[in-house]
């Protein structure tokens, strides 16, 4: 008897976006660096053409969550597929020890592909397709491949090993200058800012080796202005991240 042998598979597949993200990121540092850290974040996904057709998301307000399937754009794209490499410096393991790529969730992929769970506020289509997001944790631009409704019956394992990420990260106390709380008060989105800023900055968006108290100033940009802060020892020699100043980015 002839054996059939499975054909090849081949070697690229070409994907179109079908969507781009608007959110309060302009810049990848300081991004929370899982979905859901920083519920106050928001973001909106607009669906390009021929995919803004409302009919495409016909249903989809029946559901809470999302699976959003994208490219790390902002990662650089290796020159070809012999130049990957096959491990990685994990943020959550300070930076220094390394893992197999695909034991992690790093940026620097083969591929560039991610994946983000959201939550689904609403959905405009009015002008084509708009999906307004909570606890998004992409930059804006980034190019959205896919959309799929999220099961918690079928998705969700509180059971699973989780491997050197067995629990979200601690988070750092944070307090704000006089000068920016009046700052923040004098916008009509301060208070939503103003927990943004918390939410972010409580997950420490340093490098993972700097981790004490130090002089210098760091920047996150969120929304539109420059959040400055630095981190600081407590009398009892804690860290905890002080606002500074925020400025117009």
């Amino acid at each position: 008897m002839t054996r059939t042998l499975p054909s090849p598979a081949p070697s690229g597949f070409a994907m179109t976006p079908i969507g781009v993200i608007e959110s309060d990121y302009p810049d990848k540092f300081g991004i929370p660096r899982q979905p859901g850290l920083a519920p106050a974040a928001r973001a909106s996904l607009v669906l390009t053409p021929p995919y803004d057709d409302p009919l495409a998301v016909r249903g989809l307000d029946t559901f809470s969550h999302l699976w959003l399937s994208f490219v790390f754009h902002l990662s650089p794209a290796q020159a070809a597929p012999e130049d990957w490499s096959p491990l990685v410096r994990p943020p959550r393991l300070g930076g220094n020890a390394r893992v197999g790529v695909f034991a992690s969730r790093s940026t620097h992929r083969p591929n560039r592909l991610g994946l983000s769970l959201v939550e689904l506020l609403e959905i405009d289509t009015r002008r084509g397709v708009r999906l307004v997001l909570g606890g998004c944790d992409l930059v804006s631009g980034t190019p959205i491949l896919d959309i799929k409704p999220y099961l918690p019956w079928a998705e969700a394992r509180p059971e699973a090993r989780a491997g050197f990420a067995p629990e979200a990260p601690p988070l750092l106390p944070v307090t704000l200058a006089p000068e920016v709380e009046t700052t923040l008060a004098e916008r009509a989105d301060g208070d939503s800012l103003r927990e943004l800023i918390h939410q972010v900055l409580a997950q420490d968006p340093r490098p993972a080796y700097r981790n004490g108290a130090e002089e210098r100033i760091y920047g996150v940009r969120l929304r539109d202005v420059d959040v400055r802060f630095r981190a600081e020892a407590d009398p009892a020699g804690d860290i905890r991240l002080r606002v500074v100043e925020i400025v117009p980015a």
